[in-house]
């Protein structure tokens, strides 16, 4: 076979969509409902803890930057997406692709620490709610969000360049729609076991340490919960907690299906089906799951629904 340097590769082919027409053409309208709709949710969920003082919070500020993110990721994949089933260009250049994957990975990597933070959140405003303002003060609000974004995108830049550096046999076929790290690995025509073990000791170390933080704060959450006297108390906690731990299996569910593992086991039907339900999904179900299980919220957004009915009615 041919070796190919990738750097110098112009273009790639996303093979991962269906070529019948009819087929193309639910799955555009599928997509572009799920994708205008994860959208409309998240910005209506920007604006409510914008526009609400009751919402001007710790809680709700990391919520806001969840919204951030479940815009983000599907923005990275979708629109090139419903370009490739609505015209059928299914080319997508170099630059395109490591920016794809790049704007991915950043996100992904970015919600897995910012979920780590929220879990700590709830654990102070639960186990030492009387300290929750002096501790989760607004200043430490700020590094903790903002130390969650430039992780995340030191994090997505060490997976990009270990990839867009791989060597490719003759082949640019990327078996998915849209370009991710098991897909670009399968292209390469070189053992990437070096490469894969810097990823996945990377990816295991950063993971496992926001999962464990995620994973300790709801053990003492759930024994503060259970030592609670009144059931009242202990249904408001479970159902300020639900709404996020939800949120956590969803997310490390998918992602530790789609990344936690060699290549040698990729499965393009299997992944796409997969990296549906976290770059197209659950994007769109964090905000059901947040307004469904939150009375603050709820009230909130008929706030921001009665005021936009009044100005539109003027």
């Amino acid at each position: 076979m041919q070796r190919v340097n990738l750097s110098t590769a112009s273009e790639f082919v996303l093979v991962g969509l269906s070529d019948a027409l009819e087929v193309r053409f639910l799955l555009f309208v599928l997509f572009l409902i799920i994708y205008l709709a994860t959208v409309a949710g998240n910005i209506t969920i920007l604006v409510a803890i914008a526009t609400d003082t009751h919402l001007h919070n710790p809680m709700y500020f990391f919520l806001g930057n969840l919204s951030l993110l479940d815009i983000f990721c599907p923005t990275a994949t979708v629109p090139k997406m419903l370009v490739a089933l609505s015209l059928e260009k299914k080319v997508i250049s170099f630059t395109g692709c490591m920016l794809q994957l790049f704007f991915l990975i950043d996100a992904v990597g970015t919600e897995i620490f910012l979920l780590a933070v929220m879990a700590y959140d709830r654990y102070v405003a639960i186990c030492h709610p009387l300290q929750y303002m002096k501790i989760i003060s607004m200043k430490l609000c700020a590094h903790l969000a903002i130390g969650t974004w430039v992780t995340g995108f030191f994090n997505s830049l060490l997976h990009t360049s270990l990839i867009f550096t791989l060597f490719f046999c003759d082949s640019n076929e990327v078996d998915q729609y849209y370009c991710d790290i098991p897909p670009m690995l399968a292209l390469s025509c070189l053992p990437t076991y070096s490469r894969e073990l810097v990823i996945l000791t990377v990816a295991g170390v950063l993971g496992s340490s926001a999962f464990v933080v995620t994973l300790i704060s709801y053990i003492y959450i759930l024994f503060a919960i259970l030592c609670m006297n009144s059931s009242e108390s202990r249904q408001k906690a479970f159902s300020t907690c639900g709404s996020h731990l939800t949120v956590v299996c969803l997310f490390y569910g998918t992602t530790i299906c789609t990344y936690v593992r060699p290549s040698s086991t990729y499965s393009p039907n299997q992944d796409r089906i997969v990296s549906m339900l976290y770059g197209t999904l659950t994007p769109l179900l964090n905000p059901i799951i947040y307004t469904l299980r939150n009375k603050e919220v709820k009230c909130a957004l008929r706030r921001v629904i009665s005021q936009a009915r009044t100005a539109l009615t003027r």
